[in-house]
Protein backbone atom coordinates (compact mmCIF):
# COMPACT_ATOMS: atom_id res chain seq x y z
CA UNK A 1 0.00 0.00 0.00
CA UNK A 2 2.85 2.44 0.77
CA UNK A 3 4.27 2.06 -2.76
CA UNK A 4 0.80 2.68 -4.15
CA UNK A 5 0.43 5.85 -2.06
CA UNK A 6 3.89 7.04 -3.12
CA UNK A 7 2.81 6.74 -6.75
CA UNK A 8 -0.54 8.54 -6.40
CA UNK A 9 -0.33 12.23 -7.28
CA UNK A 10 -2.88 14.84 -8.27
CA UNK A 11 -3.24 14.82 -12.05
CA UNK A 12 -4.52 17.91 -13.84
CA UNK A 13 -3.81 16.98 -17.47
CA UNK A 14 -5.80 14.28 -19.23
CA UNK A 15 -5.78 12.46 -22.54
CA UNK A 16 -8.72 13.12 -24.82
CA UNK A 17 -10.13 9.68 -24.08
CA UNK A 18 -13.43 8.85 -22.39
CA UNK A 19 -13.53 6.78 -19.22
CA UNK A 20 -15.23 3.48 -19.96
CA UNK A 21 -18.58 2.60 -18.39
CA UNK A 22 -17.13 -0.43 -16.55
CA UNK A 23 -14.40 1.76 -15.04
CA UNK A 24 -16.93 4.39 -13.93
CA UNK A 25 -18.94 1.58 -12.31
CA UNK A 26 -15.88 0.64 -10.21
CA UNK A 27 -15.48 4.29 -9.10
CA UNK A 28 -19.15 4.35 -8.11
CA UNK A 29 -18.76 1.11 -6.17
CA UNK A 30 -15.76 2.54 -4.30
CA UNK A 31 -17.83 5.58 -3.37
CA UNK A 32 -20.81 3.52 -2.22
CA UNK A 33 -18.57 1.24 -0.13
CA UNK A 34 -17.20 4.24 1.72
CA UNK A 35 -17.62 4.11 5.49
CA UNK A 36 -19.70 6.76 7.21
CA UNK A 37 -20.53 7.75 10.75
CA UNK A 38 -23.32 5.60 12.15
CA UNK A 39 -23.64 4.10 8.65
CA UNK A 40 -25.89 7.03 7.66
CA UNK A 41 -24.31 7.57 4.21
CA UNK A 42 -25.03 11.31 4.06
CA UNK A 43 -23.47 11.60 0.61
CA UNK A 44 -24.63 11.54 -2.96
CA UNK A 45 -22.52 11.49 -6.11
CA UNK A 46 -23.21 13.05 -9.48
CA UNK A 47 -21.32 11.45 -12.38
CA UNK A 48 -20.74 14.07 -15.06
CA UNK A 49 -19.50 13.23 -18.57
CA UNK A 50 -21.28 15.96 -20.50
CA UNK A 51 -18.59 18.38 -21.76
CA UNK A 52 -20.88 21.38 -21.40
CA UNK A 53 -21.59 20.61 -17.75
CA UNK A 54 -17.91 19.87 -17.05
CA UNK A 55 -17.04 23.29 -18.49
CA UNK A 56 -19.57 24.90 -16.13
CA UNK A 57 -18.04 23.01 -13.20
CA UNK A 58 -14.58 24.18 -14.34
CA UNK A 59 -15.81 27.76 -13.88
CA UNK A 60 -16.93 27.13 -10.29
CA UNK A 61 -14.01 28.87 -8.56
CA UNK A 62 -11.99 32.02 -9.03
CA UNK A 63 -8.79 29.92 -8.96
CA UNK A 64 -8.00 26.23 -9.11
CA UNK A 65 -10.82 24.66 -11.08
CA UNK A 66 -10.18 25.59 -14.73
CA UNK A 67 -8.17 22.40 -15.43
CA UNK A 68 -11.40 20.45 -14.90
CA UNK A 69 -12.56 21.50 -18.39
CA UNK A 70 -10.15 18.99 -19.95
CA UNK A 71 -11.21 16.04 -17.77
CA UNK A 72 -13.47 13.48 -19.47
CA UNK A 73 -15.20 12.74 -16.16
CA UNK A 74 -16.14 14.72 -13.07
CA UNK A 75 -17.64 13.35 -9.88
CA UNK A 76 -19.50 15.92 -7.81
CA UNK A 77 -19.40 14.92 -4.14
CA UNK A 78 -22.43 16.06 -2.18
CA UNK A 79 -23.18 15.94 1.52
CA UNK A 80 -26.72 15.95 2.88
CA UNK A 81 -26.81 18.01 6.08
CA UNK A 82 -30.29 16.66 6.91
CA UNK A 83 -28.86 13.14 7.27
CA UNK A 84 -25.79 13.81 9.41
CA UNK A 85 -23.82 16.55 11.12
CA UNK A 86 -20.58 14.95 9.88
CA UNK A 87 -21.45 15.01 6.18
CA UNK A 88 -18.19 16.89 5.50
CA UNK A 89 -16.05 14.11 6.94
CA UNK A 90 -18.10 11.32 5.40
CA UNK A 91 -18.18 12.87 1.93
CA UNK A 92 -14.43 13.57 2.15
CA UNK A 93 -13.72 9.91 2.92
CA UNK A 94 -15.81 8.89 -0.09
CA UNK A 95 -13.97 11.38 -2.30
CA UNK A 96 -10.53 10.04 -1.40
CA UNK A 97 -11.70 6.46 -1.94
CA UNK A 98 -12.80 7.46 -5.44
CA UNK A 99 -9.33 8.91 -6.02
CA UNK A 100 -7.58 5.79 -4.73
CA UNK A 101 -9.78 3.55 -6.87
CA UNK A 102 -9.07 5.76 -9.89
CA UNK A 103 -5.33 5.35 -9.31
CA UNK A 104 -5.71 1.58 -8.94
CA UNK A 105 -7.48 1.50 -12.32
CA UNK A 106 -4.73 3.44 -14.09
CA UNK A 107 -6.55 6.79 -14.04
CA UNK A 108 -5.42 10.16 -12.79
CA UNK A 109 -7.55 12.37 -10.60
CA UNK A 110 -7.53 15.70 -8.80
CA UNK A 111 -9.65 17.06 -5.96
CA UNK A 112 -11.27 20.45 -6.65
CA UNK A 113 -12.20 21.93 -3.28
CA UNK A 114 -15.61 23.61 -3.43
CA UNK A 115 -16.83 23.98 0.17
CA UNK A 116 -15.74 27.33 1.63
CA UNK A 117 -14.41 28.59 -1.72
CA UNK A 118 -15.57 31.53 -3.83
CA UNK A 119 -17.00 31.56 -7.33
CA UNK A 120 -17.08 35.37 -7.31
CA UNK A 121 -17.06 38.15 -4.75
CA UNK A 122 -20.81 37.69 -4.30
CA UNK A 123 -21.27 33.93 -4.64
CA UNK A 124 -19.67 30.83 -3.18
CA UNK A 125 -18.49 28.02 -5.43
CA UNK A 126 -21.01 25.71 -3.74
CA UNK A 127 -23.92 28.06 -4.43
CA UNK A 128 -22.78 28.43 -8.05
CA UNK A 129 -22.81 24.63 -8.51
CA UNK A 130 -26.10 24.38 -6.59
CA UNK A 131 -27.62 26.71 -9.19
CA UNK A 132 -26.03 25.01 -12.20
CA UNK A 133 -27.10 21.55 -11.02
CA UNK A 134 -30.40 22.59 -9.39
CA UNK A 135 -29.54 21.12 -6.00
CA UNK A 136 -31.83 21.36 -2.95
CA UNK A 137 -30.59 23.52 -0.06
CA UNK A 138 -29.80 20.55 2.21
CA UNK A 139 -27.21 19.26 -0.30
CA UNK A 140 -23.77 20.83 -0.05
CA UNK A 141 -20.94 20.42 -2.52
CA UNK A 142 -17.78 19.25 -0.75
CA UNK A 143 -15.65 18.88 -3.86
CA UNK A 144 -15.50 17.80 -7.46
CA UNK A 145 -13.11 15.01 -8.44
CA UNK A 146 -11.66 15.34 -11.94
CA UNK A 147 -10.92 11.91 -13.42
CA UNK A 148 -9.29 10.77 -16.64
CA UNK A 149 -6.37 9.02 -18.24
CA UNK A 150 -3.38 11.10 -17.20
CA UNK A 151 -1.38 13.01 -19.76
CA UNK A 152 1.48 13.83 -17.40
CA UNK A 153 4.37 12.05 -15.73
CA UNK A 154 5.17 12.78 -12.09
CA UNK A 155 7.78 11.24 -9.85
CA UNK A 156 6.72 9.12 -6.91
CA UNK A 157 6.95 10.63 -3.45
CA UNK A 158 10.14 9.82 -1.59
CA UNK A 159 9.94 8.13 1.79
CA UNK A 160 13.19 9.86 2.71
CA UNK A 161 11.49 13.25 2.31
CA UNK A 162 8.58 12.51 4.66
CA UNK A 163 8.31 15.16 7.38
CA UNK A 164 8.38 13.11 10.56
CA UNK A 165 8.56 16.30 12.63
CA UNK A 166 4.78 16.42 12.20
CA UNK A 167 4.36 13.09 14.03
CA UNK A 168 4.44 13.06 17.82
CA UNK A 169 4.66 10.46 20.58
CA UNK A 170 1.97 10.51 23.26
CA UNK A 171 1.50 14.31 23.08
CA UNK A 172 2.34 17.27 20.88
CA UNK A 173 6.00 18.21 21.09
CA UNK A 174 7.44 14.76 21.79
CA UNK A 175 9.07 13.54 18.54
CA UNK A 176 7.87 10.26 17.12
CA UNK A 177 11.45 9.53 16.08
CA UNK A 178 14.44 10.25 18.28
CA UNK A 179 16.44 11.93 15.50
CA UNK A 180 13.69 14.57 14.90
Amino acid sequence: MIEFLQKRKSRRFYLDKPVEKEVIEKLVQAALLSPSSRNLHPWDFIIVQDKGMIEKLAASKIHGSSFLKDAPLAVVILGNSDKSDVWIEDSSIAAILIQLEAESLGLGSCWVQIRNRKHSEEETAGDYIRGVMELPMNYHVECVIAVGYSDEKRESASLEELDYSRVHNEKLGIPYREED
